[in-house]
């Protein structure tokens, strides 16, 4: 009998992981009220695209509706605070959002004298243009950009264009 109860608690125990739901970071609902506290708009409102490019990468953040101009100028307002925090090697708001370090960010912290961030505002929003010539600092930047474009759920390509 005590063989049977110790053998169901272990079993128990191993299918836990099966029926809880998705971890709280990468909930998309948690993941996207965090995300409206932190970028300052809402992400039901807003179109995210990540690209990576040979030189690194691209962050683009556009208003859905065209006649949105508070979420456009908030979005731009974020941006360029991503810029200059990035290059500053703080990565605090994607870590916030997303509830955990980012794959390639410690690297990106640790070479940030390696890249550069460029804010440019476009239709309905922003993007921010990131390039370096430093490989690890590429490996870096994809690694960061294709976790990005996996839990935004995007579309984009995980490849350089």
């Amino acid at each position: 009998m005590r063989r049977l109860a110790f053998t169901i608690f272990s079993l128990g125990i191993c299918l836990v992981p099966f029926w809880s739901e998705a971890s709280p970071q990468h909930d998309d609902a948690s993941m996207n009220n965090r995300g409206d506290h932190v970028m300052g708009f809402g992400q039901d409102k807003t179109t995210h695209h990540f690209e990576l490019t040979k030189a690194g990468g691209i962050i683009q953040v556009r208003a859905n509706d065209p006649t949105d101009s508070e979420t456009r100028d908030h979005i731009r307002m974020h941006l360029q605070h991503i810029s200059k925090a990035f290059a500053a090697g703080d990565f605090q708001d994607p870590m916030e959002v997303h509830a955990e370090v980012p794959p390639g960010v410690p690297v990106m912290q640790q070479l940030k004298s390696t890249i550069a961030y460029h804010y440019e505002s476009v239709s309905r929003g922003g993007r921010v243009v990131i390039q370096t010539q430093d490989a690890n600092a590429l490996e870096a930047i994809h690694e960061y950009l294709q976790y990005q474009i996996r839990v935004h759920k995007t579309g984009d390509s995980l490849k350089a264009q």
